[in-house]
Protein backbone atom coordinates (compact mmCIF):
# COMPACT_ATOMS: atom_id res chain seq x y z
CA UNK A 1 0.00 0.00 0.00
CA UNK A 2 2.91 2.01 0.89
CA UNK A 3 4.65 1.69 -2.61
CA UNK A 4 1.59 2.38 -4.59
CA UNK A 5 1.26 5.56 -2.48
CA UNK A 6 4.94 6.56 -3.52
CA UNK A 7 4.47 5.63 -7.18
CA UNK A 8 1.02 8.13 -6.88
CA UNK A 9 3.25 10.94 -5.37
CA UNK A 10 5.71 10.55 -7.80
CA UNK A 11 4.00 11.03 -11.44
CA UNK A 12 2.13 14.01 -9.84
CA UNK A 13 5.47 15.69 -9.01
CA UNK A 14 6.86 15.04 -12.80
CA UNK A 15 3.57 15.87 -13.94
CA UNK A 16 3.24 19.35 -12.35
CA UNK A 17 6.73 20.23 -13.45
CA UNK A 18 6.01 19.19 -17.16
CA UNK A 19 3.03 21.94 -16.68
CA UNK A 20 5.71 24.84 -15.87
CA UNK A 21 8.41 24.34 -18.45
CA UNK A 22 7.90 27.42 -20.38
CA UNK A 23 8.24 28.01 -24.52
CA UNK A 24 11.10 29.99 -25.99
CA UNK A 25 9.61 33.03 -27.91
CA UNK A 26 12.01 35.32 -30.17
CA UNK A 27 12.26 38.24 -31.05
CA UNK A 28 14.21 41.16 -31.46
CA UNK A 29 14.43 45.09 -32.83
CA UNK A 30 17.28 47.14 -34.22
CA UNK A 31 18.15 50.52 -34.64
CA UNK A 32 20.16 51.87 -37.93
CA UNK A 33 22.69 54.64 -36.20
CA UNK A 34 21.67 58.07 -37.86
CA UNK A 35 18.88 56.07 -39.72
CA UNK A 36 21.71 55.60 -42.75
CA UNK A 37 21.22 52.94 -44.67
CA UNK A 38 24.02 53.75 -46.82
CA UNK A 39 27.28 52.13 -46.64
CA UNK A 40 28.91 51.71 -44.22
CA UNK A 41 25.82 51.05 -41.90
CA UNK A 42 26.13 50.49 -38.00
CA UNK A 43 23.21 48.39 -36.86
CA UNK A 44 22.28 48.43 -32.79
CA UNK A 45 20.01 45.02 -32.18
CA UNK A 46 17.86 44.51 -29.24
CA UNK A 47 16.92 40.77 -28.09
CA UNK A 48 13.69 40.68 -27.26
CA UNK A 49 13.27 37.49 -26.84
CA UNK A 50 11.57 35.29 -23.50
CA UNK A 51 11.78 31.86 -22.25
CA UNK A 52 15.46 31.14 -23.51
CA UNK A 53 18.83 31.10 -22.23
CA UNK A 54 20.90 30.53 -25.13
CA UNK A 55 20.89 32.55 -27.61
CA UNK A 56 22.53 32.28 -31.19
CA UNK A 57 22.74 35.32 -34.30
CA UNK A 58 23.65 34.83 -37.77
CA UNK A 59 24.61 38.32 -39.70
CA UNK A 60 24.49 37.64 -43.36
CA UNK A 61 27.21 39.99 -44.93
CA UNK A 62 28.27 41.48 -41.94
CA UNK A 63 30.97 42.13 -40.18
CA UNK A 64 30.65 40.05 -37.99
CA UNK A 65 28.75 36.59 -39.18
CA UNK A 66 28.01 34.89 -35.49
CA UNK A 67 26.80 35.78 -32.10
CA UNK A 68 26.16 34.21 -28.86
CA UNK A 69 25.39 36.64 -26.53
CA UNK A 70 21.99 38.05 -25.64
CA UNK A 71 22.93 41.26 -27.32
CA UNK A 72 25.40 41.53 -30.01
CA UNK A 73 26.19 44.86 -29.86
CA UNK A 74 26.85 47.42 -32.74
CA UNK A 75 27.24 45.31 -35.94
CA UNK A 76 28.57 47.08 -39.34
CA UNK A 77 27.50 46.33 -42.78
CA UNK A 78 30.18 47.78 -45.72
CA UNK A 79 28.93 45.75 -48.80
CA UNK A 80 25.23 46.88 -50.48
CA UNK A 81 22.55 44.24 -50.55
CA UNK A 82 19.31 42.49 -48.70
CA UNK A 83 20.80 40.15 -46.13
CA UNK A 84 19.05 37.98 -43.90
CA UNK A 85 19.69 38.42 -39.95
CA UNK A 86 18.55 35.11 -37.57
CA UNK A 87 18.10 35.20 -33.61
CA UNK A 88 17.63 31.30 -33.09
CA UNK A 89 17.20 30.76 -29.31
CA UNK A 90 16.70 27.33 -27.01
CA UNK A 91 16.42 26.57 -23.48
CA UNK A 92 16.75 23.71 -20.96
CA UNK A 93 13.84 22.17 -21.43
CA UNK A 94 14.73 21.98 -25.26
CA UNK A 95 12.41 24.87 -26.64
CA UNK A 96 13.23 26.74 -29.80
CA UNK A 97 12.45 29.60 -31.52
CA UNK A 98 14.16 31.27 -34.24
CA UNK A 99 13.40 35.02 -36.54
CA UNK A 100 14.66 36.15 -39.60
CA UNK A 101 14.24 39.84 -40.76
CA UNK A 102 15.82 40.91 -44.19
CA UNK A 103 17.36 44.41 -44.11
CA UNK A 104 18.75 45.94 -46.99
CA UNK A 105 21.95 48.19 -47.17
CA UNK A 106 21.95 50.86 -49.88
CA UNK A 107 25.30 51.90 -51.73
CA UNK A 108 26.66 55.78 -50.39
CA UNK A 109 24.32 58.42 -51.80
CA UNK A 110 26.40 60.88 -52.66
CA UNK A 111 25.65 64.06 -54.45
CA UNK A 112 27.81 65.78 -57.40
CA UNK A 113 27.03 67.05 -60.73
CA UNK A 114 28.78 69.64 -62.87
CA UNK A 115 27.94 72.10 -65.80
CA UNK A 116 29.78 72.62 -68.37
CA UNK A 117 29.68 76.02 -70.75
CA UNK A 118 28.88 74.80 -74.56
CA UNK A 119 30.89 77.23 -76.86
CA UNK A 120 30.23 80.49 -75.25
CA UNK A 121 29.11 82.34 -72.75
CA UNK A 122 27.54 84.54 -74.62
CA UNK A 123 23.88 84.37 -74.76
CA UNK A 124 22.01 82.16 -75.59
CA UNK A 125 24.49 80.14 -73.57
CA UNK A 126 24.42 76.56 -73.59
CA UNK A 127 25.71 74.61 -70.79
CA UNK A 128 25.92 70.64 -70.11
CA UNK A 129 25.03 68.90 -67.32
CA UNK A 130 26.73 65.52 -65.52
CA UNK A 131 25.42 63.87 -63.13
CA UNK A 132 28.01 62.57 -60.83
CA UNK A 133 25.88 61.72 -58.24
CA UNK A 134 25.65 57.80 -57.04
CA UNK A 135 23.42 55.63 -54.91
CA UNK A 136 20.10 57.92 -55.91
CA UNK A 137 17.24 56.34 -57.75
CA UNK A 138 15.19 59.34 -58.39
CA UNK A 139 16.26 63.13 -59.38
CA UNK A 140 15.08 66.28 -59.52
CA UNK A 141 16.44 68.94 -61.31
CA UNK A 142 15.60 72.69 -61.65
CA UNK A 143 17.21 75.48 -63.84
CA UNK A 144 16.42 78.62 -63.24
CA UNK A 145 15.72 80.55 -66.49
CA UNK A 146 16.77 77.41 -68.22
CA UNK A 147 15.14 75.59 -71.22
CA UNK A 148 14.05 73.27 -70.02
CA UNK A 149 13.40 74.56 -66.89
CA UNK A 150 13.21 71.43 -64.71
CA UNK A 151 13.98 67.42 -65.20
CA UNK A 152 13.81 64.06 -63.89
CA UNK A 153 16.20 62.47 -66.23
CA UNK A 154 19.41 61.15 -64.41
CA UNK A 155 21.59 62.97 -66.78
CA UNK A 156 19.59 65.85 -68.11
CA UNK A 157 22.02 66.83 -71.03
CA UNK A 158 21.88 70.44 -72.19
CA UNK A 159 20.34 73.32 -71.03
CA UNK A 160 20.15 76.73 -72.87
CA UNK A 161 19.93 79.99 -70.77
CA UNK A 162 18.21 83.18 -72.82
CA UNK A 163 19.18 85.70 -71.01
CA UNK A 164 22.37 87.54 -68.94
CA UNK A 165 23.26 86.86 -65.52
CA UNK A 166 23.48 84.64 -63.05
CA UNK A 167 21.33 81.49 -63.21
CA UNK A 168 20.89 78.65 -60.29
CA UNK A 169 20.71 74.82 -61.12
CA UNK A 170 19.34 73.11 -58.64
CA UNK A 171 19.50 69.24 -57.64
CA UNK A 172 17.52 67.19 -55.46
CA UNK A 173 18.34 62.95 -55.56
CA UNK A 174 16.91 60.20 -53.18
CA UNK A 175 17.56 56.48 -52.67
CA UNK A 176 13.95 56.38 -51.08
CA UNK A 177 14.95 56.18 -47.62
CA UNK A 178 17.76 59.70 -47.86
CA UNK A 179 17.32 62.98 -49.73
CA UNK A 180 20.13 65.19 -50.48
CA UNK A 181 20.02 68.14 -52.54
CA UNK A 182 22.94 70.59 -54.27
CA UNK A 183 22.79 73.54 -55.97
CA UNK A 184 25.26 75.69 -58.13
CA UNK A 185 25.14 78.61 -60.52
CA UNK A 186 26.34 79.55 -63.98
CA UNK A 187 26.74 82.61 -65.47
CA UNK A 188 25.68 84.06 -68.49
CA UNK A 189 27.31 87.41 -70.04
CA UNK A 190 26.08 90.41 -71.35
CA UNK A 191 24.21 90.83 -74.46
CA UNK A 192 26.44 92.01 -77.07
CA UNK A 193 26.64 95.67 -77.70
CA UNK A 194 28.96 97.83 -80.14
CA UNK A 195 30.27 101.26 -78.85
CA UNK A 196 33.42 103.32 -78.81
CA UNK A 197 34.41 107.02 -77.76
CA UNK A 198 36.85 108.98 -78.82
CA UNK A 199 40.23 111.07 -77.63
CA UNK A 200 41.19 113.89 -80.10
CA UNK A 201 45.00 114.53 -79.88
CA UNK A 202 46.08 117.32 -77.33
CA UNK A 203 47.61 119.31 -80.00
CA UNK A 204 44.56 118.71 -82.16
CA UNK A 205 41.78 119.23 -80.04
CA UNK A 206 40.60 122.22 -82.46
CA UNK A 207 39.46 119.45 -84.74
CA UNK A 208 41.59 120.91 -87.64
CA UNK A 209 43.77 118.49 -90.33
CA UNK A 210 45.76 116.41 -89.85
CA UNK A 211 44.23 115.43 -86.46
CA UNK A 212 45.13 112.23 -84.40
CA UNK A 213 42.18 110.40 -82.85
CA UNK A 214 42.78 107.25 -80.54
CA UNK A 215 39.25 105.19 -80.41
CA UNK A 216 38.69 103.61 -77.26
CA UNK A 217 36.61 100.46 -77.78
CA UNK A 218 33.67 100.50 -75.18
CA UNK A 219 31.83 97.41 -76.65
CA UNK A 220 30.44 94.79 -74.45
CA UNK A 221 30.88 90.87 -74.80
CA UNK A 222 32.67 91.02 -77.86
CA UNK A 223 35.82 89.43 -79.61
CA UNK A 224 35.94 90.12 -82.77
CA UNK A 225 35.98 94.02 -84.06
CA UNK A 226 35.97 95.77 -87.36
CA UNK A 227 36.79 99.25 -88.09
CA UNK A 228 36.01 101.14 -91.23
CA UNK A 229 36.99 104.94 -91.39
CA UNK A 230 36.47 107.96 -93.51
CA UNK A 231 39.19 110.59 -94.62
CA UNK A 232 42.19 108.83 -92.74
CA UNK A 233 45.50 106.95 -93.09
CA UNK A 234 44.05 103.59 -93.02
CA UNK A 235 40.45 102.68 -93.97
CA UNK A 236 39.86 99.69 -91.64
CA UNK A 237 41.08 97.63 -88.57
CA UNK A 238 40.81 94.43 -86.51
CA UNK A 239 42.49 96.11 -83.69
CA UNK A 240 40.84 96.44 -80.04
CA UNK A 241 41.55 100.00 -79.92
CA UNK A 242 43.10 102.47 -82.38
CA UNK A 243 44.64 105.45 -83.22
CA UNK A 244 44.31 106.97 -86.38
CA UNK A 245 45.24 110.37 -88.26
CA UNK A 246 42.02 112.36 -90.16
CA UNK A 247 43.94 114.15 -93.17
CA UNK A 248 40.44 115.60 -94.73
CA UNK A 249 38.06 118.07 -93.82
CA UNK A 250 34.07 117.64 -93.76
CA UNK A 251 32.00 115.04 -91.60
CA UNK A 252 33.75 111.73 -91.38
CA UNK A 253 32.20 108.52 -90.39
CA UNK A 254 33.52 106.09 -88.36
CA UNK A 255 31.83 102.80 -87.79
CA UNK A 256 32.90 100.11 -85.59
CA UNK A 257 31.07 96.21 -85.84
CA UNK A 258 31.28 93.42 -83.34
CA UNK A 259 30.50 90.04 -83.13
CA UNK A 260 30.74 86.87 -80.67
CA UNK A 261 30.00 84.13 -82.74
CA UNK A 262 26.66 84.14 -82.01
CA UNK A 263 25.41 87.77 -82.84
CA UNK A 264 27.10 91.14 -84.81
CA UNK A 265 26.41 95.04 -83.50
CA UNK A 266 27.33 97.69 -85.17
CA UNK A 267 28.08 101.31 -84.06
CA UNK A 268 28.51 104.45 -86.03
CA UNK A 269 29.69 108.31 -85.30
CA UNK A 270 30.00 111.13 -87.03
CA UNK A 271 32.98 113.75 -86.24
CA UNK A 272 33.98 116.76 -88.25
CA UNK A 273 37.37 117.88 -89.12
CA UNK A 274 38.45 121.33 -90.16
CA UNK A 275 40.93 122.92 -92.48
CA UNK A 276 44.05 123.58 -90.87
CA UNK A 277 44.72 127.42 -90.35
CA UNK A 278 48.06 126.91 -88.20
CA UNK A 279 46.88 129.27 -85.45
CA UNK A 280 45.93 128.15 -81.77
CA UNK A 281 44.48 130.66 -79.28
CA UNK A 282 44.38 130.87 -75.48
CA UNK A 283 41.98 133.01 -73.94
CA UNK A 284 41.24 134.61 -70.53
CA UNK A 285 45.10 133.69 -68.69
CA UNK A 286 45.81 135.29 -66.24
CA UNK A 287 49.84 136.20 -65.52
CA UNK A 288 50.72 137.33 -61.77
CA UNK A 289 53.12 139.59 -60.78
CA UNK A 290 56.50 138.54 -59.36
CA UNK A 291 55.61 138.48 -55.71
CA UNK A 292 52.19 136.60 -56.78
CA UNK A 293 54.53 133.79 -58.28
CA UNK A 294 56.78 133.64 -55.94
CA UNK A 295 54.05 133.43 -53.25
CA UNK A 296 52.38 130.88 -55.33
CA UNK A 297 49.21 132.36 -55.94
CA UNK A 298 49.48 132.92 -59.38
CA UNK A 299 52.25 132.30 -61.67
CA UNK A 300 53.94 134.14 -64.23
CA UNK A 301 55.51 131.49 -66.35
CA UNK A 302 53.48 130.08 -69.02
CA UNK A 303 54.36 126.78 -71.54
CA UNK A 304 52.74 127.13 -74.96
CA UNK A 305 53.12 123.22 -75.28
CA UNK A 306 50.80 122.45 -72.25
CA UNK A 307 48.59 125.31 -71.96
CA UNK A 308 49.68 126.09 -68.51
CA UNK A 309 50.75 128.85 -66.14
CA UNK A 310 52.88 127.60 -63.36
CA UNK A 311 54.06 129.25 -59.72
CA UNK A 312 57.69 129.20 -58.55
CA UNK A 313 56.22 125.66 -56.30
CA UNK A 314 55.41 123.98 -59.30
CA UNK A 315 58.50 124.61 -61.76
CA UNK A 316 61.11 121.25 -61.70
CA UNK A 317 63.35 120.35 -64.58
CA UNK A 318 60.75 119.04 -66.80
CA UNK A 319 58.41 121.96 -66.81
CA UNK A 320 61.37 124.48 -67.10
CA UNK A 321 62.28 123.44 -70.95
CA UNK A 322 58.75 123.72 -71.98
CA UNK A 323 58.28 127.40 -70.29
CA UNK A 324 57.63 129.37 -73.17
CA UNK A 325 56.65 133.14 -71.69
CA UNK A 326 57.17 134.81 -68.48
CA UNK A 327 55.56 137.85 -66.95
CA UNK A 328 57.73 140.87 -65.21
CA UNK A 329 55.22 142.70 -62.78
CA UNK A 330 57.56 145.10 -60.39
CA UNK A 331 54.65 145.51 -58.34
CA UNK A 332 50.78 145.86 -57.66
CA UNK A 333 51.06 149.57 -59.47
CA UNK A 334 51.91 148.00 -62.87
CA UNK A 335 54.70 150.93 -63.51
CA UNK A 336 56.61 148.64 -64.55
CA UNK A 337 56.04 145.20 -66.65
CA UNK A 338 57.64 143.47 -69.53
CA UNK A 339 57.41 139.76 -70.69
CA UNK A 340 61.11 138.34 -70.76
CA UNK A 341 62.58 135.07 -72.51
CA UNK A 342 63.32 132.11 -70.23
CA UNK A 343 66.68 132.28 -70.55
CA UNK A 344 67.28 135.91 -69.60
CA UNK A 345 66.20 136.03 -65.89
CA UNK A 346 69.39 137.01 -64.23
CA UNK A 347 68.27 140.73 -63.70
CA UNK A 348 64.84 139.73 -62.08
CA UNK A 349 63.22 137.90 -58.54
CA UNK A 350 62.59 134.70 -60.63
CA UNK A 351 65.49 131.91 -60.48
CA UNK A 352 66.67 131.35 -63.27
CA UNK A 353 65.77 128.20 -65.33
CA UNK A 354 67.60 124.93 -65.93
CA UNK A 355 67.94 124.43 -69.87
CA UNK A 356 65.46 127.40 -70.62
CA UNK A 357 64.00 128.47 -73.83
CA UNK A 358 64.97 130.98 -75.83
CA UNK A 359 61.95 133.74 -76.74
CA UNK A 360 62.35 136.51 -78.96
CA UNK A 361 59.89 139.45 -77.29
CA UNK A 362 58.91 143.21 -78.67
CA UNK A 363 57.08 144.54 -75.21
CA UNK A 364 56.08 147.97 -76.47
CA UNK A 365 55.52 148.68 -80.51
CA UNK A 366 55.12 151.94 -80.08
CA UNK A 367 58.63 152.42 -78.93
CA UNK A 368 60.53 150.25 -80.62
CA UNK A 369 62.24 150.33 -83.67
CA UNK A 370 62.01 147.29 -84.98
CA UNK A 371 59.88 146.81 -88.25
CA UNK A 372 56.84 144.87 -86.75
CA UNK A 373 53.49 146.22 -86.14
CA UNK A 374 50.14 144.38 -85.34
CA UNK A 375 47.23 146.30 -83.83
CA UNK A 376 44.54 145.51 -81.35
CA UNK A 377 41.73 145.11 -84.18
CA UNK A 378 44.15 142.89 -85.84
CA UNK A 379 44.85 140.64 -83.50
CA UNK A 380 40.81 140.30 -82.70
CA UNK A 381 40.24 139.66 -86.25
CA UNK A 382 43.27 137.32 -86.66
CA UNK A 383 41.88 133.62 -87.82
CA UNK A 384 44.92 131.74 -89.18
CA UNK A 385 48.34 132.68 -88.97
CA UNK A 386 48.58 134.52 -92.11
CA UNK A 387 49.49 138.09 -90.40
CA UNK A 388 51.88 136.43 -88.07
CA UNK A 389 53.92 134.95 -90.83
CA UNK A 390 54.22 138.29 -92.50
CA UNK A 391 55.73 139.58 -89.23
CA UNK A 392 59.61 139.80 -88.84
CA UNK A 393 59.81 139.24 -85.06
CA UNK A 394 64.05 138.61 -84.72
CA UNK A 395 65.33 141.20 -82.10
CA UNK A 396 64.39 141.48 -78.24
CA UNK A 397 63.44 145.29 -78.01
CA UNK A 398 64.06 145.46 -74.10
CA UNK A 399 61.25 148.41 -73.10
CA UNK A 400 59.47 148.15 -70.09
CA UNK A 401 55.65 148.98 -70.35
CA UNK A 402 52.95 150.37 -67.63
CA UNK A 403 49.29 150.14 -67.43
CA UNK A 404 48.33 153.33 -69.35
CA UNK A 405 47.83 151.30 -73.08
CA UNK A 406 44.91 148.74 -72.55
CA UNK A 407 44.89 146.91 -74.61
CA UNK A 408 48.20 146.21 -74.81
CA UNK A 409 49.86 143.66 -77.53
CA UNK A 410 52.92 141.65 -77.16
CA UNK A 411 55.14 139.72 -80.00
CA UNK A 412 57.12 137.02 -79.62
CA UNK A 413 58.68 134.01 -81.64
CA UNK A 414 59.21 130.91 -79.70
CA UNK A 415 62.52 129.33 -80.18
CA UNK A 416 60.98 126.77 -82.22
CA UNK A 417 60.40 129.84 -84.49
CA UNK A 418 56.47 129.71 -83.86
CA UNK A 419 55.05 133.53 -84.15
CA UNK A 420 52.58 134.80 -82.09
CA UNK A 421 50.77 137.77 -79.90
CA UNK A 422 49.85 138.26 -76.68
CA UNK A 423 46.60 140.85 -76.21
CA UNK A 424 46.86 141.98 -72.47
CA UNK A 425 43.72 142.95 -71.77
CA UNK A 426 43.35 144.14 -68.17
CA UNK A 427 45.19 144.61 -65.23
CA UNK A 428 43.89 143.30 -61.76
CA UNK A 429 45.20 144.98 -58.81
CA UNK A 430 45.21 142.89 -55.81
CA UNK A 431 48.48 143.73 -53.67
CA UNK A 432 51.22 141.02 -53.66
CA UNK A 433 48.41 138.93 -56.01
CA UNK A 434 47.99 141.28 -58.75
CA UNK A 435 47.67 139.75 -62.60
CA UNK A 436 47.59 140.76 -65.96
CA UNK A 437 44.71 138.98 -67.73
CA UNK A 438 45.86 138.53 -71.76
CA UNK A 439 45.05 136.30 -75.03
CA UNK A 440 47.40 134.53 -77.07
CA UNK A 441 47.42 133.75 -80.40
CA UNK A 442 50.16 131.41 -81.87
CA UNK A 443 51.39 129.28 -84.94
CA UNK A 444 50.75 125.89 -84.53
CA UNK A 445 53.57 124.80 -86.76
CA UNK A 446 56.72 127.29 -87.83
CA UNK A 447 56.10 128.75 -91.85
Amino acid sequence: MKTISYIFLLLLIVSCLKEEALPVVVDFEYRVIDNDFSIPVSIVFFNRTEGADQYEWRFEGANLTRSVDRNPGVINFNTKGIYAITLTATNIDGSTDSKTIDIKIDDPVIIDFKATNVVSTFPPATYKIDNLSTGANTYKWMFEGGTPATSNKENPGEVVFETPGEHQIFLEISNGRETYTMNTSVEVAPYLTSDFDFEINFDDDDYQIPATVKFNNTSVSATNYIWTFEGTNITSSTEKDIKVVFNSIGEKKISLTTSNGKDVKTSTKDITFFRNLNLREFKDVKLGINTAHQNNSIGSFYSISTREVYMREQLNTEIEKTIDLVFYGLNSGFVRNQFRSPDRLSDTPFDQLQNPKKTILVNAQELCTCPVALSSEQFDNMIDDSLLNTLEINTNDDLFFDDVMVPRIVLFKTQEGKKGAIKIKEYVEDGDNSYIQVDIKVQKEKR
